[in-house]
């Protein structure tokens, strides 16, 4: 007896601290945290999943509620193919929020940490769901637990700060899942839309169970002994009230039938009255849950009584179903979760009243071969209704029903130039729009974010990098990033965005050409997608692929037209990569060398390569950030362009933008838009007298001028990103 009273003291102490506020305080020191942690600080950065699971509740002070909540539920999901991760709250990466399409926060107060995630979270339109399994959102609610008012005034006001921050998180979710109709009544109170997902056995536990009963059978000698075992698992000291509700019952048994014995596991105050009956009441301390269904299968009768409250009305039927999975009968209150599951005098025995408590504990106690047909009733239901495997599914439905549709992008780099902005153009609509996008890179660089237009997108390395979470969509760029799509298997849909013809990229014999002329024949089924009519064309003639076409766009605000009247010195702007042969930057500079220095400033911009010793550059534009190129053209009077292969040829159309003069060798990439004599002047690829000729007609001509300046902003009006939203939604079949 004194055991018991001595354990009830001995753990208060801490299960107060342990409560809602305070029991981050010990996590880290806590072995099963700290084994977590490791396996977080392990991966974070490293995989993409489906779904984290943010645990905010200590598993040494209140183990159950987050084996249950977490564990067991991701043990749902993975059932049915659904990937997670859990993590404690306090240790949580803001850059965790990229690894993974929907969170689920289990019993976490709000701190600026968690409040900052939860923001930043649905800003890149994922999913935040609170999961929570006790009334303790509401100070209503837990005011009613009497145990409470046995706090110091400054321990009451950290539990009750600690409510209402959990209210503060749980209202800034998009969903709530509960695990009882009660609970779920009072929650909807607060948040639209809650979904219940009862609490189930994992599959250790039913293991555990099944070598405890089988035990149990093997260890029974004498079927009809006389010892009746009733147990009560009390959890926690909060269960004090629970306990005095049927003391009076219990009591009356065990004097009329010595054979009775009263085992009690966990805390609980016992009563003075029950000293009589020392010899008969057996105190178990709180124990690891694994060896939990050794002892319940040792029972005869599980003690399972709730005081009528609407806190009570929310608690699930755990301790029924633990018994039941040892075929052990539960005799309970008529209450919540236990009168929606239970069915009377079938899979356990419900009781409303303390005459009703005695009446049937009696018929219990008296009755052997009833108490083995409820132990086996139950138990017939609980193994298939009450366990992670067969219980899952509908779970994991509802959790993809959550799943924001999205998509990732393969990028050969994060370096916003050509190409790649356009797909980030892409991006940046798809987010607008309410899309879940992730940037997958392909390069070295280790960034976990990269801005565009004011938008910072997650980054996710695809080198090093595990993958097991879903994409609806998912985008290769260039040929090197279709591997991506040929070997994840976890993808809905396929696209190819075709912005050149990348063969041609590399010179003969280059093994890369033979590499990328393959993925214009993929492993994989791909749906081919182009920003050009030119390659548009190809891709149907050469290679029988029909493509989905969608022109690219500009941003007219940010190229502010100036009309140029050609005063002083002319500049004339060469942009592209001499390093990279069909960029053809040589032929500008034979262009420029002959011009008269005295009339003309050749400014050379590119990204990459430096000039080579015999350009004539007046100024040198080394990898001027993308927000500036504008400023560039504007400052210049006429593009030099020379290349001879582009998919879509940006710069031309830019110079127009900000009301300069284009001198243009014609190509596939822009000759969609580009029209000699109205927007630009073309040049044949070579004819270098042809080129001087075009620049200084420009020059010389005031009325060419003013038709060029007139084509040329009529062109960039028509390519208004703003214009090509809905096209670019249909262009990834999204609307």
């Amino acid at each position: 007896m004194e055991s018991v009273v001595s354990l009830g003291k001995k753990t208060l102490k801490a299960l107060k601290k342990g409560g809602i506020k305070g029991t981050a305080e010990k996590t880290i020191s806590y072995i099963h945290t700290a084994r977590i942690r490791a396996e977080q600080i392990k991966y974070v950065g490293k995989t993409y999943k489906d779904v984290l699971f943010i645990n905010g509740c200590d598993y040494t002070a209140l183990p159950h509620p987050p084996r249950y909540r977490v564990q067991h539920q991701m043990e749902q999901l993975k059932a049915n193919n659904l990937d997670c991760d859990e993590n404690f709250y306090m240790h949580l990466d803001i850059n965790q929020v990229r690894n993974y399409r929907v969170f689920v926060i289990f019993r976490c107060p709000y701190t600026e940490e968690m409040g900052k995630f939860v923001r930043l979270a649905k800003k890149l339109n994922k999913t935040v769901i609170y999961d929570i399994d006790d009334l303790v959102i509401d100070t209503k609610y837990t005011d009613t637990i009497k145990f409470l008012d046995t706090m110091s005034k400054e321990e009451r006001e950290g539990y009750d700060q600690g409510v209402r921050d959990m209210q503060k998180l749980m209202c800034m979710c998009d969903a709530v899942v509960t695990t009882t109709e009660g609970l779920a009544n009072e929650l909807k109170k607060y948040v639209p839309e809650v979904y219940i997902n009862r609490n189930t056995a994992s599959e250790e536990m039913l293991e555990l169970s099944e070598k405890a009963y089988k035990q149990k059978k093997a260890e029974k000698k004498n079927p009809s002994r006389s010892v009746v075992k009733m147990g009560y698992f009390s959890g926690s000291i909060t269960h004090n009230d629970d306990f005095i509700l049927i003391q009076p019952a219990v009591e009356k048994i065990m004097k009329k039938y010595d054979q009775v014995e009263l085992h009690i596991a966990g805390i609980l105050d016992i009563p003075e009255e029950f000293k009589e009956f020392k010899d008969r009441v057996i105190a178990h301390p709180f124990m690891n849950w694994k060896e939990l269904p050794s002892l319940i299968a040792e029972m005869d009768i599980n003690l399972a009584p709730i005081e009528e409250s609407i806190f009570n009305e929310a608690k699930s039927e755990n301790k029924w179903v633990e018994a039941a999975l040892v075929r052990v009968p539960t005799i309970a209150s008529k209450v919540g979760a236990f009168d929606r599951m239970i069915e009377n005098g079938k899979t356990g025995v419900l009781c409303t009243s303390n005459e009703e408590w005695y009446t049937q504990l009696e018929k219990l106690v008296l009755n052997s071969e009833w108490r083995s047909q409820l132990g086996r009733n139950a138990y017939r239901y609980c193994s298939k209704k009450c366990v992670t495997l067969y219980t899952g599914f509908q779970y994991t439905k509802y959790i993809k029903s959550k799943f924001k549709p999205n998509i990732a992008v393969i990028l050969p780099a994060l370096n916003i130039s050509g190409g790649i902005m356009v797909a980030f153009e892409h991006c940046k609509v798809l987010r607008e729009h309410g899309y879940d996008v992730t940037i997958i890179n392909d390069d070295i660089d280790e960034r976990k974010w990269c801005e565009f237009s004011g938008i910072k997108f997650p980054v996710l390395p695809s080198r090093e990098y595990i993958f097991t979470g879903r994409f609806d969509k998912a985008v290769a760029t260039m040929w090197s990033t279709v591997k991506f799509l040929e070997n994840y298997t976890n993808i809905g849909k396929r696209y190819y965005l075709v912005q050149n013809f990348e063969t041609n990229f590399y010179e003969a014999n280059d093994p890369l050409r033979i590499e990328a002329n393959q993925k214009y024949s993929p492993k994989i089924e791909v749906e081919f997608l182009t920003i050009s009519k030119w390659c548009e064309e190809w891709l149907k003639d050469e290679y029988e692929h029909e493509s989905r076409y969608l022109p690219n766009g500009i941003h007219t605000e940010n190229y502010r037209p100036r009309k140029r009247n050609l005063d002083g010195k002319i500049k004339i702007l060469v942009e592209g990569d001499c390093g990279v042969y069909y960029k053809n930057v040589d032929e500008s500079f034979k262009i420029t060398n002959q011009l008269d220095r005295d009339k003309f400033e050749v400014w050379y911009l590119s990204y990459n390569a430096e000039p080579k010793e015999w350009y004539k550059v007046d100024k040198f534009l080394h990898k001027v950030p993308f927000e500036k190129v504008s400023d560039v053209y504007r400052q210049c009077d006429i593009l030099l362009k020379t290349s001879f292969l582009e998919s879509f040829s940006y710069p031309p159309l830019e110079m127009m933008a900000t009301g300069g003069y284009a001198v243009v060798v014609p190509n596939g990439g822009n000759k969609e838009y580009l029209v000699d004599g109205k927007n630009c002047l073309l040049y044949p690829h070579g004819k270098i007298e042809k080129g001087i000729e075009a620049i200084y007609r420009i020059c010389e001509d005031e009325a060419l001028r003013d038709k060029l300046y007139e084509g040329g902003q009529k062109t960039a009006q028509s390519r208004e990103w703003k214009n090509l939203e809905d096209d670019i939604l249909k262009f990834y079949d999204m609307k």
